[in-house]
């Protein structure tokens, strides 16, 4: 403390009430692939019915993912979900009404493949004098740089480099004769080429990610096809069919009008069109209500308003691009020292240089199309969504859920997210390895085909394999599914923690019970169940009037050791995160008899309340200055040795039943 330098009262207090915290046990954490939903971007999800509002309902081709994940919830409500990025696309609506002298000339179907880019030609015939000009540029498929440029044109020249061959980085058409402004600029470069009408102040693109012109639906792939969106201002709103849904028409908002200017308001709506999303077409899916043309628009809390901003920072189901084209001229401007011209750049300027907003000539309508749905993801799409759980960082997890993973995946989830963190535990099912199919039957060749997967995986304590897949009923399509029991087998472990602890087995009668089985693929009997056991693989059974259960608790640690177990590595688990997070407030302080006494005083009654809920049979804690040297004291070292004696779960119970005569006493034989 600061010595006082005169007479006085300093009054401190000191904090001596620090505990071991708890720690996350039960969260989930799977990368699977959906209809629709945020890209690479984990979302908490807390239920099967949050499961269907941010990443769609099943449909074939992603049931087994879907439902990986759906199970899971079933017996918890804390799963992290990533939706694995494919070669999907995204619907669009294309504007063409701000370019009335440009068309784009080629296959639309072709303007929407990112991966496989095709020739783009954009002509503009007839501009001003009987000018003529198209350019044809490929974007090249490795490298996303344009190749084969080439500008056709009559009436004037263009500018080129040495050879008379148009430049890469910038191709314009030059003035006419006149020495009029040109209206139309091709601007070529890496990115795609930009055309740019001046005369409507509009802009568009074609480039290698396939966006064209003016919206797109956000992540939707194909059911993107639904959307419709629909826009009024105050000029158009009185007509509009979606006008009471709204409080009152659009006008001007106070930031505007404070500035003197008027007419900037805006309702949009996004419309389930044909009933994808929904089931009932026509529903209303977003109102986004009394948002702004002007950029610098804010609302009465600070916020930004401008439409666009709104929309793209809120909006779930559109990303808002370009300006619309429809429509007419500014509206009345209180100021007369805004010009004409100014006037003009409608969309999207700050309302302090331009105070008038050009309105709409009708109700903007627009119905997205031209969205395609990839479902199956290769080994390295779903390896890239599952890399962003490796941050221990910024992801609190304890259970991974593989899905349906083959050998690949599997071996990179063990190897690059569970081994880097030490800290959850990935769950795995297994497929033929030669195809990748589910495993089917019973007996030696079901059991070989098991044990093959297995022999594919390293071994580590921080991996659960089971013995495979499950049929269950799908009640969104009316089918009957195949599913990884992964999911479940991660569910029994969460449902644990809750019932129990981490550190109690999952398995068994008591605990094991998995949901939602109508038969198994691969359902060992007793020779099966021993073979499988011996090499790590924990066999699913469904036995006659006692449902289906887990009956076996190991890890995929191949020596011999207490962490061939999960209840013992989620035992350790919990230990290590929750004491590491203690010790993290010794950092910086001294390191002498006083701090080391204050550590095991902390984490004594913590390994204490855990022995008393059966985690550990004993424990101590060494932390003195027998291992702190002062050499480990020179080097800024502090070192706990925590000595830990783990409790065991059943795996065999051996009943001896001893006939005795009638006159022989208990004792005299053993008992």
């Amino acid at each position: 403390m600061a010595f006082q330098l005169s007479p006085g009262v300093l009054v401190t207090e000191q904090d001596l009430t620090n505990i071991v915290p708890a720690v996350s046990t039960s969260a989930g954490a799977y990368a699977g692939a959906f209809i629709w939903g945020p890209v690479e971007e984990p979302v908490t999800i807390t239920s099967e019915n949050t499961l269907v509002e941010r990443f769609g309902k099943p449909i074939e081709g992603i049931t087994q993912s879907w439902f990986t994940a759906a199970n899971f919830l079933s017996y918890t409500n804390n799963l992290l979900v990533s939706r694995v990025d494919t070669t999907a696309l995204n619907a669009v609506t294309i504007e063409t009404g701000g370019f009335t002298d440009i068309t784009i000339t080629d296959d639309a179907s072709a303007i929407y493949d990112p991966l496989n880019p095709p020739a783009v030609t954009i002509s503009a015939p007839d501009l001003v004098g009987g000018i003529q000009a198209t350019a044809t540029a490929v974007i090249d498929e490795q490298s996303g740089a344009l190749t084969g440029i080439t500008i056709t044109q009559a009436g004037f020249g263009y500018l080129a480099d040495d050879q008379g061959v148009p430049d890469a980085a910038d191709v314009t058409i030059a003035p006419d004769s006149g020495g009029n402004q040109p209206l139309l600029t091709f601007a070529v470069n890496a990115q795609g080429i930009k055309i740019k009408n001046f005369e409507d102040y509009s802009n568009n693109y074609v480039n290698g990610n396939g966006i064209v012109g003016e919206w797109a639906a956000k992540f939707p792939g194909a059911l993107g096809n639904s959307l419709k969106v629909e826009m009024a201002d105050y000029t158009t709103f009185t007509n509009w069919n979606y006008a009471q849904e709204f409080d009152g028409a659009p006008e001007t908002s106070s930031y505007v009008a404070g500035i003197g200017g008027q007419g900037d308001e805006l309702h949009v709506i996004v419309i389930d069109e044909d009933g994808q999303w929904t089931g009932t077409p026509g529903s209303i899916l977003e109102k986004f209500a009394f948002v702004s043309k002007a950029s610098d628009a804010k609302k009465a809390d600070g916020a930004n308003n401008y439409y666009k901003t709104v929309i793209n920072s809120q909006s779930r189901y559109i990303w808002w691009m370009d300006h619309t084209s429809n429509v007419g001229s500014a509206s009345t401007v209180t100021s007369s020292a805004i010009s004409d011209a100014t006037r003009l750049l409608a969309w999207g300027v700050p309302a302090e240089v331009n105070k008038g907003y050009r309105d709409l000539t009708a109700v903007v309508a627009k119905s997205l199309s031209g969205g395609t749905d990839d479902i199956v993801p290769t080994a390295g799409n779903t390896q890239t969504a599952y890399s962003v759980y490796a941050n221990s960082d910024l992801y609190d997890i304890s259970l991974v859920l593989g899905g349906r993973a083959t050998e690949e995946t599997a071996d990179y989830l063990i190897s690059n997210i569970a081994e880097v963190r030490k800290d959850c535990v990935v769950f795995l099912s297994p497929l033929e390895v030669s195809t990748g199919n589910i495993i089917y039957g019973s007996g030696s060749d079901a059991v070989n085909k098991l044990i093959a997967f297995r022999n594919e995986l390293p071994s580590s304590s921080y991996a659960v394999l089971d013995s495979g897949y499950k049929y269950q009923y799908d009640r969104y399509n009316d089918a009957y599914r195949w599913v990884p029991l992964n999911g479940d087998i991660a569910g029994l472990a969460a449902r644990t923690d809750y019932t129990n602890d981490a550190w109690w087995s999952p398995a068994g009668l008591n605990r094991g019970q998995i949901k939602n089985v109508v038969k198994l693929a691969v359902n060992p009997g007793k020779t099966e169940r021993d073979n499988l056991y011996k090499k790590g693989i924990n066999p699913v059974v469904t036995f006659p009037g006692e449902g289906t259960v887990l009956f076996g608790d190991k890890t995929l640690l191949a020596k011999p050791s207490a962490f061939d177990r999960i209840n013992v590595r989620r035992l350790f688990i919990v230990l290590e995160k929750a004491i590491a997070v203690a010790a993290r407030y010794q950092l910086f302080e001294f390191n002498d008899s006083f701090t080391r006494a204050q550590f095991k005083n902390l984490i004594e009654p913590f390994l204490r309340d855990v022995q008393g809920r059966r985690g550990i049979v004993d424990f101590r804690v060494k932390c003195d200055d027998t291992n702190n040297t002062g050499e480990v004291i020179d080097r800024n070292e502090f070192v706990a040795d925590i000595f830990i004696k783990p409790n065991r779960s059943i795996n065999f119970i051996s009943l001896n039943f001893i006939a005795a005569r009638s006159a022989v006493s208990f004792e005299e034989i053993g008992a």
